[in-house]
């Protein structure tokens, strides 16, 4: 019997493309299936303005501010 190197087959590649995918799924779902976590404790409503926009000053908005600083 003689010894051929070994060359890529298309059913090798989808074979391990399908190993890829149930992996990616798994690690995906699998978070999901240990728990689902504590809900956020719910902030108080704001007043919408009366014509639209509903911009604010919070604490993420003044965070990115931050980071574009130079």
């Amino acid at each position: 019997m003689q010894d051929r190197p070994h060359t890529p087959s298309r059913r090798s590649f989808f074979a391990g493309a399908a190993a890829a995918g149930a992996a990616a799924t798994a690690v995906v779902a699998l978070p999901r299936a240990v728990g689902e976590p504590a809900a956020a404790p719910s902030l108080p409503a704001r007043e919408m303005p009366e014509r639209g926009g509903g911009y604010h000053l919070s604490e993420h908005v003044k965070h990115y501010y931050k980071t574009t600083q130079i």
